[in-house]
């Protein structure tokens, strides 16, 4: 029943297009009135005048001789009695419609049709394959003519009969042909009873959250249409699905919203049982009590004639006309009423999206300006302490500075996992594709755990499996932002303990390999109720470990980063008996040797020739930083405070390379390399920046710079930054 009432829907959208073409060979008044008071009863549920002049259509197109009408008259039958489960005498007319509108060569009316008698077939589990091969019958006649937009719901109705049949796998097809068909089409009853449907499926294979947002939003879109039937029906559905997940509370709420709309539905089904009782009666019998009732008609027309209360009659009449006008012009003053309210509304929610807007632009340029200010400062300390650890005069606090270094570094992480978090929000992250070494990959996430590992006593094992290839193509980045995230996450929650972290090839696919990451510990563990939790942004679980506590990001951010790879994290773990966090991803293979790639690209690190090197910063603190860096492998340094006197340098000196802030008070560091640019286009230009790469990356290559280093930065990929942009004539010099 459900499935008719969405092809009725359907039927009276197109019913203006299909009568228009008609129109041009029956012009009767009459034949069009009937035919639009059909449609308005069968609309509002009113089954026995929806039946009464249906038959009265059925009678006038017979004199006409119109196989157009005919059609309608029974297709119009056909619908009445399938809502009054008459599903015989639904049968016959849906038979007989089909008949009539072959004859007509209507190729939509002929889709209808055959629609129509689907869905009898369909409700019937004896002849639901034939209700199927109906639908599918529908679909290739609305390609063939062209008619794409008249196979929807013939796939609504599949995707539906299948899901009744427990079978989801056969309906996600056509309810994402569906979901491409409405797209953004006004159409709320259509979009909420599709919603529904998908709803039904993700329940269906056991995926509760995407079964609960498109429920909510079916639910949602029918609420605000007012429509009474598929609210109620979305509203039994929701309820199931919490009931299922054991949210007692919600799934209640929604029982109570059920018994409301099934309320309301009651009283008009008990309507349509007595609408029922009085329209059931043959159609070639009321045709004979039709003729009888005209030729009283005829008669009492005659005495009327012959008397004064025909009179009476026609002030009546015009009383009842009067009071028709009267209520159509009310129903015009609320309908103008309803639209003035509409608009309102679309007002208030065009300003609320445009504010929306606003407030992510403001959150987005804030992040960016707080990522600046914060990895400055960061910058100084970072490395005055890096280079106080290589000093051998102060070894007895050299566990004091490598707490602060640890200290800086955390620092750090927080600040990029904010910004991670509001970049993947913003959708402004996509993967890059370069080759990389993972076996180094791995190495180097474990060392960088090594005070971390010292500090809660803990003891780290890397295995990586011998069959995975040398050198994959990818994005390392993210890879390391994942594993980071799950050791570090490991870490916080054990004390003296073990972790695991292990990749292992799962399978060889041409030239593309999928491995299983793997990150275990023997910590205090996750309980079964807190396991989604943990997903969730700047959610925890109570740390025993109080020297490592974190944002509660890193989690989510892993969520997030592995949907991108088209990949889920899975999570085993029992309380006190520590956690295991895994996932798989796909990598091309790469034929030749990474490690032999990068040797060919970088100059060695023990190289110690003289290069004289402009640094331009308006920090003093970050000029004396990178200064004593750079001096420690033996470069001439000189030091531009500003734009303008870095300018006035390049054009009076000689450099091997210029390492210029990006962010300057005045002339900035990329309108300081445009003109730089103008009269020396080979010196290097190296940018020096704290903000996101991927934010100012093109307009740092744009201005002309060579290449980016990001404050704060590893000491030894610093010097690789630095090796690599040296000029031509260094390479050289060394390799004669």
């Amino acid at each position: 029943m459900r499935k008719i009432f969405l092809s009725l829907v359907l039927f009276c959208a197109g019913l203006v297009f299909s009568f228009a073409q008609e129109k041009k060979v029956v012009r009767q008044d009459s034949l069009e009135k009937l035919l639009d008071q059909t449609a308005g009863f069968l609309n509002k549920y009113s089954y026995h005048e929806g039946i009464d002049e249906a038959l009265k259509l059925l009678e006038a197109s017979k004199v006409v001789g119109s196989d157009y009408y005919h059609f309608h008259a029974h297709n119009f039958l056909g619908l009445a009695y399938t809502e009054l489960d008459d599903t015989i005498r639904a049968k016959k007319n849906y038979e007989y419609a089909l008949e009539f509108a072959e004859k007509t060569k209507n190729d939509t009316l002929i889709l209808w049709a055959y629609n129509n008698l689907g869905n009898i077939y369909s409700e019937n589990p004896q002849t639901v394959n034939k209700g199927i091969e109906m639908y599918e019958k529908v679909i290739l006649l609305s390609e063939e003519t062209a008619m794409p937009q008249e196979g929807l719901a013939p796939k609504i109705n599949i995707a539906w009969t299948y899901l009744d049949l427990k079978k989801p796998h056969k309906a996600i097809p056509y309810l994402k042909e569906s979901v491409n068909m409405l797209k953004d089409k006004e159409d709320n009853y259509v979009r909420s009873q599709l919603y529904m449907l998908l709803g039904r499926y993700n329940r269906a294979i056991s995926r509760p959250d995407s079964a609960e947002v498109y429920l909510a939003e079916a639910f949602k879109l029918a609420e605000k249409d007012s429509l009474i039937l598929p609210a109620s029906e979305i509203a039994k559905e929701y309820a199931a699905l919490l009931f299922e997940e054991e949210r007692y509370r919600e799934a209640y709420i929604n029982l109570s919203r059920y018994e409301e709309y099934k309320s309301k539905i009651f009283e008009k089904e008990k309507l349509e049982q007595v609408e029922a009782a009085n329209a059931r009666f043959d159609v070639s019998e009321y045709q004979k009590n039709l003729e009888i009732a005209k030729k009283e008609q005829v008669f009492q027309e005659q005495i009327i004639s012959k008397s004064n209360e025909k009179v009476m009659v026609m002030v009546i009449s015009s009383f009842v006309l009067m009071i028709i006008l009267l209520i159509l012009n009310k129903i015009n003053q609320d309908r103008k009423q309803l639209i003035y309210q509409l608009r309102s509304k679309n007002r208030q929610l065009q300003e609320a999206k445009e504010n929306a807007e606003r407030l992510t632009r403001l959150k987005t340029q804030f992040f960016s300006t707080v990522s600046h200010e914060l990895r400055t400062p960061l910058y100084g300390v970072v490395g005055i302490t890096s280079l106080l650890l290589e000093e051998k005069g102060l070894k007895k606090h050299h566990n004091d500075l490598k707490s602060l270094k640890f200290s800086a570094d955390y620092l750090l992480a927080l600040i990029n996992d904010v910004l991670q978090m509001n970049k993947m929000e913003s959708n402004l992250v996509s993967l890059e594709h370069i080759n990389f070494n993972l076996e180094e990959l791995m190495l180097s996430i474990v060392k960088s755990f090594e005070f971390t590992r010292l500090q809660n006593h803990n003891k780290i094992h890397c295995e990586i499996d011998e069959e995975i290839p040398k050198t994959l193509k990818g994005d390392p980045v993210r890879l390391s932002q994942i594993l980071m995230n799950l050791v570090g996450n490991a870490m916080k929650f054990t004390e003296r303990g073990d972790i695991y972290i292990s990749a292992r090839l799962e399978e060889l696919k041409d030239t593309k390999a999928e491995i299983c990451f793997e990150v275990e510990d023997n910590g205090i563990g996750i309980p079964p109720g807190k396991q989604k939790l943990i997903f969730e942004e700047f959610a925890q679980l109570k740390s025993t470990n109080y020297n490592y506590q974190g944002t509660g990001l890193g989690l989510p951010i892993v969520k997030k980063l592995l949907k991108l790879f088209g990949s889920e994290i899975h999570l085993d773990s029992e309380e006190g008996e520590g956690a295991a966090f895994s996932f798989r991803i796909l990598f091309e293979i790469v034929s030749t040797n990474y490690s032999e790639i990068t040797k060919t690209e970088a100059l060695p690190k023990d190289y110690t020739g003289h290069k004289k090197v402009l640094i331009v910063d308006d920090n003093r603190i970050n000029q004396v930083v990178t200064q004593r860096i750079l001096e420690k492998k033996n470069f001439t340094c000189e030091v531009a405070a500003s734009g303008e006197e870095a300018i006035k340098k390049i054009r009076e000196h000689a450099y091997n390379l210029v390492l210029m802030d990006v962010n300057m008070p005045g002339i900035s560091g990329l309108e300081a390399t445009r003109k730089i640019r103008e009269f020396d286009k080979n010196v290097p230009v190296v940018a020096l920046t704290a903000v996101e790469i991927e934010e100012i990356r093109n307009k740092i290559f744009e201005a002309g710079m060579n290449d980016i280093i990001v404050k704060p930065y590893d000491v030894q990929q610093f010097y690789q930054i630095v090796y690599r942009n040296l000029r031509l004539e260094t390479i050289k010099e060394l390799h004669p």
